[in-house]
């Protein structure tokens, strides 16, 4: 039958929730400890606790020696054979020296000692579990909330959640279940510290992580994010496999995946876009939900100049900026947005600037870029010409009016021609009819009319993925 003192052990371990054995290991040290207190010595010692009895026995323990010449660890080998006959020199000898009343003598001093011990041995146990989990996502339980911090309960440990790490318009209430993300784990005297976020945007990743299969096995590719916490994020994916939509893998089957995103969120909303390696399809991608209709880039300085359609001046800037301070993060480029009447400012000088830093055989005039809508019609003066092939639907193409046709360019080729009065689609096998190049008329400072070209940027558009 087990003793009053294994129970006790077997008690403390279970509401530590830590091995028996590590307990009954404190418990040992802890009689140890105090035993070379009370004899006051340096000798190496062990304890022996009975487990049927729980009977506590004290070792000392001598390396035989022919001439002693420490008595604090050896033993002569002439007094070792009086205590057992057969030992031989380099033998080690245990000698009980467990004094009268140690039971009762230890009790009273062990106590504070087993408990140090165990606290220690909680402490590297929380440490070891979370150290290897920084960066990872958790759920947890909010033990409490104040202006200063919410401590967030994780499997049976503290996490610290500081206000820098915090949403600003998420409330967080005791019992409330969230998910986490672990940033920090710091060894300290006092027990190691957890740092827990709400706010990172790497939150944003493995939430996408979790609900999104394709991401979690390699077949979709988290490349970007861009995060205002709490009010909006931008997630730029790829696919790394073939025949895989990235967007609609992230979006799921009528929204749920996202939707489930947003929930934990607290209605934070989340762009997905598609990542490009062209950096002015990634830009022109960087601005949805806006659809601009043409990208150049000064690789000089690392700022877009985005042309967009009048209407969607609003959506390419969004409230107080918001998408395109985001869409620049997530570009790392700075992004200038320009209405197509811009280009007309300052007596056409933008365009002229433009064309200034251009070879003269790539000064083309008369193009003017239009996007192609989903039916694949093509607006030019208010009226609507196509249908165009297939492969140019929602892209940028290069349209030149030469009276009496409309010729309709993508990437410096000739794609279609209409009948500028009736819409016909006509034959590209017809000549070319000689028509003088349009010339968009811009009153210069005297007040007088200069001829002003398409800047390279507007002939060189860009595609731009619906």
């Amino acid at each position: 039958m087990k003793s009053d003192f294994y129970t006790a052990i077997a008690q403390i371990a279970a509401e530590r929730g830590i091995p028996r054995d590590a307990v009954l290991q404190s418990v040992e040290h802890a009689l140890m400890t105090v035993y070379k207190k009370m004899a006051d010595t340096e000798e190496e010692v062990s304890v022996d606790i009975e487990s049927g009895s729980g009977v506590m026995r004290v070792y000392v323990h001598k390396r035989v020696v022919d001439e002693v010449s420490d008595p604090i660890t050896e033993m002569a080998l002439t007094d070792a054979r009086q205590i057992l006959a057969e030992v031989q020199a380099g033998d080690e000898i245990k000698l009980e020296r467990t004094p009268e009343n140690f039971g009762r003598i230890a009790a009273q001093t062990v106590k504070q000692v087993v408990l140090q011990r165990i606290r220690d041995y909680e402490r590297d146990s929380v440490y070891d579990e979370f150290n290897d989990k920084q960066g990872e996502l958790l759920s947890g339980v909010v033990q409490r909330a104040d202006a200063r911090a919410v401590i967030v309960e994780i499997n049976g440990a503290e996490a610290v959640m500081p206000a820098r790490e915090q949403v600003p318009n998420e409330r967080y209430r005791p019992a409330q279940r969230i998910k986490v993300m672990l940033v920090e784990v710091n060894k300290d005297a006092r027990g190691p510290q957890l740092i827990v976020s709400r706010s990172n945007a790497n939150l944003i990743k493995r939430l996408f992580e979790s609900e999104v299969p394709e991401i979690f096995s390699g077949a979709v590719e988290i490349m970007a994010i861009a995060r205002e916490a709490g009010l909006r994020s931008k997630v730029a994916v790829v696919a790394r496999q073939e025949r895989v939509d990235p967007v609609g893998s992230c979006v799921g089957v009528r929204g749920v995946r996202i939707q489930n995103i947003v929930n934990e969120l607290y209605g934070e909303k989340i762009d997905v876009i598609e990542w490009s390696p062209d950096t002015a399809t990634f830009i022109s991608n960087a601005l949805s939900p806006a659809k601009p209709s043409n990208v150049s880039l000064d690789e000089r300085t690392e700022v877009a100049t985005v042309i967009v359609p009048s209407d969607q001046m609003s959506l390419a800037i969004g409230k107080e900026g918001q998408n395109a301070r985001l869409a620049y993060k997530l570009t790392g480029w700075k992004i200038d947005i320009k209405a197509p009447e811009s280009i007309l400012e300052n007596g056409g000088e933008f365009l002229r600037q433009a064309q200034s830093d251009l070879p003269v055989d790539l000064a083309w005039q008369g193009r003017v870029p239009r996007l192609v809508q989903a039916d694949g019609m093509v607006m030019v003066r208010d009226r609507a010409y196509g249908p165009l092939p297939d492969d140019l639907v929602r892209m940028s193409v290069d349209v030149e009016i030469l009276d009496p046709v409309i010729e309709v360019y993508w990437n410096r080729e000739l794609r279609a021609r209409f009948d500028v009065a009736s819409g016909d689609s006509l034959s590209l096998d017809d000549p070319i009819p000689a028509a003088p190049i349009a010339q968009v008329p811009v009153a210069d400072a005297a007040g007088e009319t200069a001829a002003v070209a398409e800047t390279a940027d507007q002939r060189d558009a860009v595609p731009v993925e619906g």
